[in-house]
């Protein structure tokens, strides 16, 4: 799901970005190290760095649900587990221009505009098995990001630090169901409560 997820944001991107970036800009996955960019993408490119995946505990929840079925027995499942992709996201102008820092800012400007136009993303843009999805996929942008230290982040990367926005997007994953016994006879079991009523003691 984490492709149908990647593509899906591709699509959220490019269908908010204005035709002149959209047209020409490419959209990465890839580590934004030092050797960045990969052969297989040419600058100018936006690149979507999935760094942290972990359960929303917030949006926890412990119901099940029993489907019965004609055998004797039940489906029982748990609800999807919400989780929190989250995703560091930078601009990499073209290096061939006089100024790549203002086309960097530029280009970065307007991920963010296309980011903040929607707080879930919109069924049509879902890929895949997202499209199944009962629960809209909120997303957040500009928060704190997961991070503990950037700075410690990017000497990872390389030790070229770049402005960077923190997004986040909360999707549903499925549980397997199990097989489970359905209790279908009752017995009741039926007693005789005897009183016994105090004989008067003899005189």
């Amino acid at each position: 799901m984490i492709n149908d997820l990647d593509a899906t944001l591709a699509r959220l991107l490019r269908s908010n970005l204005p035709p002149e970036w959209a047209d020409q800009v490419q959209i990465s996955f890839a580590a934004p190290d030092s050797q960045f960019p990969p052969q297989s993408v040419a600058l100018p490119a936006i690149d979507l760095f999935l760094y942290d995946v972990r359960e929303n505990l917030e949006l926890r929840s412990n119901d099940l649900s029993t489907q019965r079925r004609s055998d004797g027995t039940a489906l029982q499942r748990r609800p999807p587990v919400r989780v929190d992709f989250s995703y560091l996201v930078t601009a990499w102008p073209s290096e061939s221009v006089a100024g790549p820092w203002e086309d960097e800012h530029r280009l970065l400007g307007e991920v963010m505009r296309a980011l903040l136009q929607h707080r879930t993303i919109p069924q049509e843009l879902l890929a895949g098995s997202l499209a199944l999805q009962e629960t809209p996929l909120p997303v957040s942008s500009l928060q704190a990001g997961r991070l503990h230290s950037p700075g410690e982040f990017w000497q990872a990367m390389g030790g070229k630090p770049k402005v960077a926005l923190h997004y986040t997007v909360t999707a549903s994953v499925e549980t397997d169901a199990q097989v489970v016994p359905l209790v279908i006879d009752k017995h009741l079991g039926v007693g005789i409560l005897r009183h016994e009523v105090p004989q008067p003691a003899a005189g």
